[in-house]
């Protein structure tokens, strides 16, 4: 990389205080490649790792780089807090992105295929078959794939035809003495698994492409067919939705789903075989120049192969995890009675997301509820809780819903339900055009001996039950009348109109959340000065906001010990002398996706945590609707502190080390944050006891 060591400098030292936040994506993306690269991982999961891995490349390109793109075409010289240009950030993700795919490539074929085939698990050539064997695929290339597949002129035509975004497309060289270069696409078929099963044998597969290139005569009759190959096209998916009233934000989430399929190219990727002409044609037919383009070894879309990883084969993946559930938790009754005697916190996925699920069911079974409010951000295609509030509806219950219909990627599915439970009678609302509504609220109204009482759940993570099993998230149920208080008072400002600038206890953005965190910064930096002992601990999925992290340098450099538990991107530059040398920086990745949030503050005698929706980046603090709430009482705030954070900070087996250049390094120990959870759940540390509590607290030493 010398010769671009001038921009890697400015990225990695020049500028100094920030480390550049497309650079610091594409260093996560790493360490999720080495997680399908552990010799550690069970060998499937290894499989999905690299899955992930291709899937967040595309999403990476589809979103960031095309917005980079869009910044560079329009002329706009928007300076990074690091001190690049559009210009030059994209010089820098075509230099590391195109090695790293390159190297995953050659990590499947040359280690993950060899190792499944030791297992039992085989992808052959075609030509490897038996003639059987072969007679059979012909039979389902005549009978399942020629029927769906259309043969389309890429050259010479008037212009050239769409190619839909992240498909798998053959291009096929054909013979005509009339010009000099004639190309067709086919489109691999989707709707069929890539991975075909060979006739006669168990765990034993052909490429579904392969399949279309042993019959491509088939497609051309009476023509000779050169040669074929294969390639995908990443196109532009961050399409803005304009600020409207809502009956026309469901129009124009329609016309976005339709235009992401046709946004601008952004990235093509060809197989390494595909001859260099028609490489080039290729590139200028997208518009893309040489830096837009991927020359992959071996397969293309890898993450398909998640087909692969869910094989029956259970010595090759993750014992399945059993999440705990207390008998007090399960049963609508017992789960009011359970919060009414305290504040309850659940960790999901060790403790069971089904609390959860109760706590909504509850608006149908229990007679007392009367009335229920939520938030939807992504739900996914099934929900129990959404059958539950349209179910609540039908029972003439009141019933109001906030759909964030700008769930980028979930919009369509977001919009099924919100069609539905408009039908259902519920009262639902889309927010607001110009911000998203991130935050995670539900609150049940319950008629009570005593009168009306609420009852809230204020989670970290979505209301969705099947990432609810692979996400690490926390969930607060409370009846504290002043945090419930301000979720009604929430409610009315998402469904409504008013300019409420307090709360009492909730950090709400883009209100009062960035000052509040600013402010308990600030006085952090006080109680250390005064007494001495300052603690920051924060627990995020990203830190990319400049003020926030000025704030951090800030306090480190007064006195304070700051660890910050960063999943992914981190602009924020830990063990500098002089600026940060009381900061560090570690990322945890493991069987589970990190998702919690998590900021306590030491704050001298009198600890502070809080949990939420919000991670530390501009459009999370000022262009969304966060909500971060106190946890307050004194055996939940220890639970966090020195079980949960605890926990994270002695784990070593999964975690990486942020360095002051920017670079990450990997832990060497035996300790796995994730097992030692799944194996103590906070419901059971929390409701089976002291002694258990203060056990898992002795273990963190």
């Amino acid at each position: 990389m010398s010769e671009l060591s001038p921009l890697a400098e400015r990225a990695e030292g020049g500028a100094g205080r920030y480390i550049n936040r497309e650079l610091s994506w594409l260093n996560f993306n790493r360490r999720v490649y080495e997680m399908a690269a552990s010799e550690r991982m069970p060998l499937l999961e290894r499989l999905k790792f690299l899955a992930i891995f291709e899937s967040n490349l595309d999403e990476f390109y589809m979103v960031r780089v095309s917005g980079l793109i869009e910044q560079y075409e329009s002329g706009l010289m928007e300076i990074t807090p690091d001190g690049l240009t559009p210009s030059e950030q994209l010089t820098l993700i075509a230099a590391n992105a195109g090695p790293m795919r390159r190297e995953a490539g050659r990590l499947l074929h040359g280690t993950l295929l060899p190792a499944l085939e030791q297992e039992g698990v085989a992808l052959r050539k075609v030509s490897e078959l038996t003639p059987r064997q072969k007679s059979e695929l012909q039979r389902t290339f005549h009978r399942e794939l020629f029927p769906l597949c259309t043969p389309l002129l890429l050259h010479p035509t008037p212009s050239f035809p769409f190619i839909s975004n992240r498909s798998l497309n053959l291009v096929v060289e054909l013979k005509d003495d009339s010009v000099d270069l004639r190309l067709a696409r086919i489109k691999v078929p989707t709707v069929i698994p890539r991975f075909l099963p060979i006739a006669g044998l168990k765990n034993e597969f052909v490429l579904l492409e392969e399949v279309l290139i042993e019959n491509l005569q088939s497609f051309f009759p009476g023509v000779e067919v050169l040669g074929a190959s294969l390639f995908r096209v990443i196109r532009d998916a961050d399409v803005e939705i304009r600020e409207l009233e809502a009956a026309d934000l469901i129009a124009n989430i329609e016309e976005t789903l339709r235009l992401r399929r046709f946004g601008d190219p952004v990235l093509l990727e060809v197989a390494d075989e595909m001859p260099l002409r028609i490489r080039k044609h290729l590139l200028k037919s997208l518009r893309l120049d040489e830096d837009d383009l991927f020359v992959v070894e071996g397969l293309l879309g890898m993450e398909a192969l998640f087909e692969l990883a869910k094989l029956d084969k259970p010595s090759l993946r993750y014992k399945p995890h059993l999440p705990h559930l207390p008998e007090s938790l399960g049963h609508t009754e017992s789960l009011f009675e359970t919060i009414r005697s305290g504040d309850v916190l659940v960790h999901h996925p060790y403790d069971s997301f089904r609390p959860v699920e109760t706590f909504v069911e509850a608006a149908v079974l229990d007679p007392k509820v009367i009335g229920i409010k939520q938030t939807l951000y992504r739900v996914g295609s099934e929900s129990r809780i959404v059958e539950s509030l349209l179910e609540a509806a039908r029972e003439q219950k009141q019933v109001a819903v906030m759909v964030e219909l700008k769930a980028r990627f979930d919009e369509s599915n977001n919009l099924v339900w919100a069609r539905a439970l408009e039908r259902a009678g519920v009262h639902v609302t889309y927010g607001f055009p110009e911000r998203k509504t991130h935050c995670k609220l539900c609150m049940i109204v319950r008629q009570e001996t005593k009168g009306l009482r609420i009852y809230a759940h204020i989670g970290t993570g979505n209301y969705n039950p099947a990432t609810a099993r692979m996400y690490t998230d926390l969930g607060l149920f409370t009846d504290d009348p002043e945090i419930t208080q301000d979720i009604s008072e929430l409610f009315n400002y998402l469904t409504g109109f008013n300019r409420q600038s307090e709360y009492r206890k909730l950090l709400v953005a883009p209100i009062n959340l960035r000052e509040g965190i600013l402010e308990r910064i600030e006085r952090e930096v006080r109680s250390h000065r005064a007494q001495g002992g300052g603690r920051i601990v924060f627990k995020l999925n990203a830190l990319v906001d400049p003020e926030v992290i000025e704030a951090l340098y800030e306090a480190s450099e007064a006195g304070v010990e700051i660890d910050l538990l960063i999943r992914g991107v981190c602009c924020l530059r830990p063990g500098v002398p002089g600026m940060s040398s009381r900061i560090r920086v570690r990322s945890v990745l493991g069987r589970f996706l990190e998702h919690s949030r998590i900021y306590f503050f030491g704050n001298g005698d009198r600890p502070e945590a809080l949990i939420g929706s919000a991670d530390l980046m501009r459009r999370n603090l000022d262009r969304r609707i966060e909500v971060l709430v106190p946890v307050e009482q004194p055996h939940l705030i220890e639970h966090l502190r020195d079980v949960i954070l605890a926990a994270y900070l002695r784990e070593d087996l999964r975690a990486w080390s942020l360095g002051p250049d920017g670079e990450y390094a990997f832990g060497e120990g035996q300790t796995d944050v994730q097992s030692f959870f799944m194996a103590n759940p906070s419901s059971k540390l929390l409701i089976d006891g002291s002694a258990v509590l203060e056990s898992a607290s002795s273990k963190r030493t």
